[in-house]
């Protein structure tokens, strides 16, 4: 698991992060499941993004080449998500911080999971927004987030608090039946 830490987070998966891999690691108990931050400063002036989806996007060919086999799952949340966003080709509308993935290595990643995502404001949602990777991407929004959730309602606490585990299982559930898609392993629910 590839993921990018939340704005203000200290180094490492993050909260999200963490509680979505834990998720991962009971759904598909017979996978080894390794996780690698995504060094990036998330900071709250948020300018980092650019240089997480380098460093992602860095990561994701080294594996690539050195374990071709390995299945990649690619998250972040909150600003994480803005990382995701830029290595899968989906910039927020106006904005182009970086290289996306070379499609030649959109296989090796089996699963996109974004949480508390800013593009589902501009309508521009990953699952449906980037072709390589439809039907392998989950973008989830709590609508309490203002964030990525235009409406009344909303409050802080949607976004700081309002992911685990609600949101983090509904992702692992569908990145692990895209894990052993093709596997001998069983997903609990499928």
């Amino acid at each position: 698991v590839v993921f990018a830490r939340g704005t203000d987070e200290p180094k490492g998966i993050g909260q999200v992060g963490s509680a979505f891999v834990d998720s991962l690691r009971a759904q598909v108990a017979g996978m080894n499941i390794t996780t690698y931050a995504v060094d990036y400063d998330a900071g709250k002036l948020q300018l980092g993004s650019g240089d997480g989806a380098k460093d992602a996007i860095k990561h994701i060919k080294t594996m690539a080449a050195s374990c071709p086999d390995t299945k990649i799952v690619l998250g972040g949340y909150s600003q994480g998500a803005n990382v995701v966003n830029i290595v899968a080709g989906n910039p927020i509308v106006g904005i182009a911080w970086g290289p996306a993935l070379p499609s030649s290595l959109a296989e090796n990643v089996a699963a996109i999971a974004t949480f508390g995502n800013v593009a589902n404001r501009s309508g521009t949602k990953l699952p449906s927004q980037s072709a390589m990777f439809t039907g392998k991407a989950i973008d989830l929004c709590n609508p309490a987030d203002p964030i990525c959730h235009a409406g009344e309602g909303n409050a802080w606490s949607g976004h700081t608090d309002g992911y685990v585990p609600v949101y983090t299982t509904q992702a692992a559930v569908f990145a692990a039946s895209t894990l052993v898609a093709g596997s001998s392993l069983a997903v609990p629910g499928f």
